[in-house]
């Protein structure tokens, strides 16, 4: 098969030198990835932050690259009908990608399934060389070629399927193509299947296996850490050639991901430093579990800042350009919508994944007041997300909404929140509202692109936000601290009372009647932003903190050069 030379370079020599020539060549396996909106290969924050360190590894010249699944119809559009949301499943083009001509076959379920290998360069989109699984091939069955169909679709068989690809077929497409590897990255307990396929290549050798592997987790929230029954595991091949009972050792009974990838790997971490300590507390039971540290994530700024914004010098300047580039995406809003957007009234964005714990309508929980401040035109409200299919906390949040938008001129739910629709909401928003349940939001750093955009965090003390936003200086905490609750109920109806406050009496008010205090806070959540919560920082941390353990002293012997790449930054 020939290729131009382009591909040909990347496919021979897909890892840079890199900044440092002790740096570990790193493999980055992740179930998503938000690269590029022609791409149906996400779902929502995980996906956006493994496009953001890709990004920020390509940039930084470090020797990575990545492999996910290559998803048919993604994550699915939504569009409404009769004031609900309908999911409409469509086959995007795949010419960005190129075909390598190689294949792999791992073995599921019994039965031999022959998985394509398809290349993104580095050039098209500005990523790490990123390789993509397919079993929508000829050769498979039809069951087997729907496994890459759906994001976190289909049934308990097709997820252990899909991660057995993933994991077991990302390694084995690493040797079909000859790319070594000094470490593998589970982003993730999805990729779990790599450490057996490991296991099996070093004759069961765990203490190898362990010097090879690192481990990432993205959530506190017990349904987000997948448990299965061991049985099933290992009919479909999840374990290649791992003994049952020596699986269940490593991953217990029924068999959880997230144990069995803290005893399979050499080091761990969480995604904030309040999620290394959550995480830490909440797998300390697990014994032969790996040390779990905090790299905070951060944003890839180049992709999210809009460059007008960017260019500013003052924060007066910075606001003139915010309010331009405001009104022109709240008109197209209106022509779209045939809502009536002011861009000079205060605007409240709510969007991210719809999901209970996340808390669409904690605002609503007084809707007077809120029709109040809405027919005094006080403020108005956007509102974006998805949920999963089978989340019923999710769907029933999203139709909440959508109940209350049809009532109200100045309300507007948009459909298909996706990469583009994200950075537009954050240059249309001056409120970006997060209000998860504490302490289930590992990071959310959606409120980090937000600042970067002129958009000031009012958030739960939460995730990143316990690092980065700051009570009236560059934000809005609601109801900070670390409190007891007896339920559920009560701990969001004193979120609420807090968000209620802080709306009364900082944002509402300063808004309206103190423009240069907005503008001081809305300069220095740019700068916050800026300044620390950026994938580049956390690139460089996990190769020093997560992934520079397996080479020792390696950054001693030679210098890696922090200050020329963070000023660039």
């Amino acid at each position: 098969m020939s290729f131009s030379s382009s591909t040909a370079a990347v496919l021979n020599n897909p890892m840079p030198a890199g900044l440092n020539s002790g740096m570990p060549r790193v493999a980055y396996f992740c179930m998503e990835l938000a690269i590029d909106q022609s791409l149906y290969t996400y779902s929502g924050g995980l996906g956006y932050l493994a496009g953001g360190h890709l990004r920020s590894a390509h940039e930084l010249g470090v020797p990575m690259v990545a492999i996910s699944l290559l998803w048919r119809y993604g994550y699915g559009e939504q569009r409404f009908e009769n004031n609900t949301i309908q999911v409409d499943y469509q086959e995007r083009s795949l010419n960005c990608l190129t075909d390598t001509g190689k294949t792999v076959s791992v073995r599921i379920f019994n039965n031999d399934v022959v998985l394509k290998i398809y290349l993104l360069e580095p050039n098209t989109f500005g990523t790490v060389p990123t390789l993509f699984l397919s079993s929508n091939t000829p050769e498979n069955t039809e069951e087997e070629q729907q496994w890459c169909d759906i994001l976190y679709g289909g049934d308990e068989r097709a997820r252990v399927a899909q991660e057995i690809i993933l994991g077991v077929g990302g390694v084995r497409a690493l040797r079909a193509l000859g790319w070594d590897v000094d470490v593998y990255h589970m982003n993730e307990g999805h990729a779990l299947p790599l450490a057996f396929e490991l296991l099996k290549e070093n004759g069961g050798n765990r203490t190898v296996v362990r010097d090879q592997v690192v481990f990432t987790t993205h959530t506190p929230v017990p349904a987000g850490n997948e448990v299965h029954e061991a049985h099933l595991l290992a009919e479909a091949g999840f374990f290649v050639d791992t003994p049952l009972e020596e699986a269940r050792r490593i991953g217990g009974e029924p068999f959880s991901l997230t144990e069995a990838a803290l005893r399979l790997s050499r080091w761990a971490n969480g995604v904030s430093q309040l999620h290394g300590d959550v995480a830490n507390r909440m797998w300390q039971h697990v014994e032969g579990r790996c040390p779990i540290s905090a790299i905070t994530n951060g944003v890839n700024q180049p992709y999210w800042q809009d460059t007008r914004l960017k260019a500013a010098t003052t924060p007066a300047e910075f606001w003139q350009a915010k309010q331009a580039i405001k009104s022109q995406l709240l008109a197209d809003v209106n022509l779209k919508t045939g809502k009536q957007l002011d861009p000079n009234v205060l605007t409240l964005v709510w969007a991210r994944r719809f999901t209970g714990y996340k808390r669409s309508t904690l605002v609503l929980r007084d809707q007077a007041l809120i029709e109040q401040w809405l027919g005094e035109k006080k403020i108005q409200i956007l509102v974006a997300g998805k949920f999963h299919p089978r989340d019923t906390s999710g769907r029933e949040g999203f139709e909440e909404w959508l109940r209350f938008a049809e009532k109200h001129p100045n309300v507007a739910v948009l459909p298909n929140y996706e990469l583009a629709l994200s950075k537009e909401l954050k240059l249309m928003s001056d409120v970006w509202l997060n209000t998860p349940r504490r302490p289930l939001e590992a990071s959310g750093t959606s409120g980090v692109s937000a600042n970067l955009n002129g958009s000031l965090h009012c958030t739960t003390h939460d995730g990143w936000s316990v690092e980065g936003t700051f009570h009236g200086i560059n934000g809005f905490l609601i109801n900070p601290g670390e409190k007891t609750y007896t339920s559920d109920e009560e701990q969001d109806e004193a979120d609420y009372q807090a968000l209620r406050n802080v709306l009364e009496t900082m944002v509402i008010p300063t808004y309206w009647n103190d423009t240069t205090q907005w503008q001081q806070w809305v300069w220095r959540a740019k700068e916050t932003a800026e300044s620390q919560f950026n994938t580049h920082r956390m690139v460089l941390e996990y190769y020093q903190r997560l992934y520079g353990v397996l080479t020792p002293h390696a950054f001693q012997h030679t210098a890696l050069p922090l200050e020329p790449v963070l000023a660039a930054v």
